[in-house]
């Protein structure tokens, strides 16, 4: 009976001619320090080889239409069976995927509403559930008579025929800010305080809205109301102008039409065709929700439709586990003609939700847009798609599932590898948590080191001969004899230093909370995955809530290639939710609003220190924030921070 992978003199990357058996119809654990060839030998070899052989069997037709995966580096693999891989990080999904889309469970859910619901007629009186819409037949409307077609499934798909016609299925609208069309009042117009007009339009503009009537010579914060009105919203009428180039010395007279603030950034958006052009003009724009959809992404007519006496939009905003006791009582709301068909497409539903709900992801909304999942949210997702269907005989390749996963969420994970060997599958994992590595029937581990000094097989066996091979690096962790604990600060001077406290609203699953986080220390958010913890870190500690505006300010001197250098980071920043100032030796070139807080990233000490000499940059404005982060000195003794209430005079500059 065959009951063992043969692998011989494996090549790939830094495997040295590995010969191993790796067990069938077994959960098998490779484990080994980064960069050992875990992920060689699991994906390299045994996923390469049983998924190119599974793909060799079929057609010549059906190949050519499908990517052809090279011969792994590989004397011999014997035995190996078809193979399904899950990737260590799965890639953050586009703006139009939710958590719905990527599970598929909002196909089954559209189906009910197509099939099962009762429909709008074009009056607006609703038809009763009827097997009608299954059979592909017009209704005819009990109050009025009017006939009309019901939605098919397609139809209710926000990706498709049933998205909002204002949002375009996205759930969301840009819209101009405002607060960053002016952001120094303090300047007048003709030095350039509307900022749209000094990237996206000529400058000319602004001799345009001197036609208009608007003083430009004066600070903007001393203009009228009517005239700001007149920057912000101001006609499109055509003034005759007398224009000089500031560049030389031509000058002469011309019609020219007034764009106003608003309209040159709406202008400059319809005409972008490229990212480098979308961030030139995303800089002026906010998003925010759809006010006709109400970010649900659907169309009125897909929201039309009514079963058990709610919408689709509805249904989708219920948590997973609050959805599937929905839909158990689905057939039992519908005529006893239609159960059997409710029957089979709520099976449909259940089959798949049970999955992520074991899973733990019973808390996550169907609306739930994919990109602001967890990575450990994402794992799972993957996970419940690739074991949905009951197969047999497959080699499962997971390459670390545990990336991301808190150890309470690791016991579903752990049910789902064990369900697999039971239908008849094989497990081989990649994986550094002991708590899942101790579920493994057989290990692997690769070594001794990294690099060019790993790449072969050091110990295998089971956990427990794995746990005494003295050869072995995991077997002091598998046993827990092997832990190590850095001092930590006493309780009474945790906050020696200083606190920084946050309060915040609620974003996705954080709920409003103040916290105090101490100055000084390693501090660390933990919690099951999808508790808030990348929300907490990320959206509320470094973008300060709205409660504050983080600015990204790049001090460097006057020459070319530090110029250069600065460009370099600030592209780096994009897209991170950060404004980006551009500072010269002593000097911010930009208002900086009261109690903002500023990265000030300094190309060396000395440029910090001059900056920091400069009193002025305090009295100019109060009570900002200032972190400076040098670029050439990456020790924490080089981080300085200055709160809003410290005198910057008392900061000792070392420390």
């Amino acid at each position: 009976m065959i009951d063992k992978i043969k692998i011989r003199g494996a090549r790939v990357h830094n495997l040295k001619n590995v010969n191993v058996d790796v067990p069938l119809n077994t959960i098998t654990a490779i484990a080994g320090v980064s960069g050992s060839g875990k992920s060689s030998l699991a994906l390299g070899v045994l996923y390469a080889e049983g998924s190119r052989r599974y793909l060799e069997a079929l057609s010549t037709y059906t190949r050519r239409r499908m990517t052809q995966a090279a011969k792994a580096q590989v004397d011999e693999v014997l035995y190996v069976p078809a193979a399904l891989a899950l990737h260590q990080r799965p890639g953050v999904p586009g703006i139009r995927s939710t958590f719905g889309t990527g599970t598929e469970l909002l196909n089954s859910l559209r189906l009910m509403f197509s099939r099962l619901a009762s429909h709008r007629c074009p009056n607006g009186h609703y038809v009763p559930p009827t097997l009608a819409v299954a059979a592909e037949q017009q209704l005819t409307c009990p109050e009025c008579g009017a006939r009309f077609w019901p939605p098919g499934a397609e139809e209710l798909a926000f990706n498709s025929q049933g998205a909002c016609r204002t949002c375009d299925g996205t759930g969301l609208v840009r819209n101009v800010d405002l607060a960053t069309l002016v952001p120094d009042e303090n300047l007048t117009i003709d030095e350039g305080a509307v900022a749209p007009w000094n990237t996206l339009m000529w400058s000319l503009m602004t001799d345009v809205c001197r036609a208009m009537g608007v003083r430009t010579n004066v600070p903007f914060r001393d203009l009228t109301p009517e005239e700001k009105e007149i920057v912000y919203h101001g006609p499109a009428e055509k003034k005759h102008i007398f224009y000089k180039a500031k560049s030389s010395n031509q000058a002469g007279e011309l019609d020219f039409t007034y764009y106003n603030a608003v309209y040159t950034v709406q202008n400059a958006l319809a005409k972008v065709k490229d990212e480098k052009g979308m961030k030139r003009v995303e800089k002026f724009l906010k998003q925010e929700t759809c006010p006709d959809c109400g970010g649900s992404r659907l169309s009125d007519a897909a929201r039309a439709p009514r079963l058990r006496g709610i919408g689709l939009d509805e249904a989708c905003r219920m948590t997973l586990t609050e959805l599937t006791g929905w839909v158990n009582g689905v057939p039992g709301s519908l005529p006893p003609e239609m159960r059997p068909m409710a029957a089979s497409i709520c099976e449909s539903f259940q089959t798949a939700a049970k999955r992520l709900m074991d899973l733990g992801l019973g808390y996550l909304t169907l609306d739930r847009a994919s990109s602001t999942l967890s990575t450990g949210e994402r794992q799972r997702m993957q996970l419940a798609r690739a074991v949905r269907n009951r197969t047999t005989g497959v080699l499962y390749v997971l390459d670390e599932p545990s990336i991301g996963l808190h150890p309470s969420n690791i016991v579903g994970l752990t049910g789902v590898m064990h369900d697999l060997v039971a239908d008849g599958n094989s497990v081989v994992l990649v994986d550094h948590d002991t708590q899942i590595l101790k579920e493994a029937g057989w290990l692997i581990e690769m070594g001794p080191e990294a690099g060019a000094k790993g790449g072969q097989v050091i110990a295998e066996g089971s956990i427990a001969e794995i746990a005494q091979n003295k050869n072995s690096k995991i077997g002091p962790f598998l046993k827990a004899e092997s832990s190590v604990i850095r001092k930590q600060a006493a309780e009474k001077e945790m906050f020696a230093e200083g606190r920084i406290h946050l309060e915040t609203g609620a974003i996705h699953t954080v709920k409003p909370l103040a916290v105090d986080i101490p100055k000084g220390r390693l501090t660390v958010v933990t919690g099951g995955s999808g508790s808030g913890k990348s929300s907490f870190a990320e959206d509320c500690i470094v973008s300060f809530g709205n409660a504050r505006r983080i600015y990204i300010a790049t001090m460097y001197p006057f020459d070319e290639e530090s110029k250069k250098r600065v460009k370099r980071h600030q592209a780096m920043r994009q897209g991170k939710g950060f404004d980006t100032l551009e500072c010269y030796t002593g000097l911010v070139r930009a208002a900086i609003p009261e109690g903002s807080t500023v990265l000030l990233e300094c190309m060396s000490n000395l440029v910090a220190n001059e900056m920091f000499q400069e009193n002025g940059v305090y009295t100019e404005s109060g009570g900002i924030s200032f972190f400076a982060l040098l670029f050439n000195n990456i020790r924490a003794s080089a981080l300085m921070a200055i709160s809003a209430k410290t005198d910057p005079k008392s900061c000792d500059r070392n420390k």
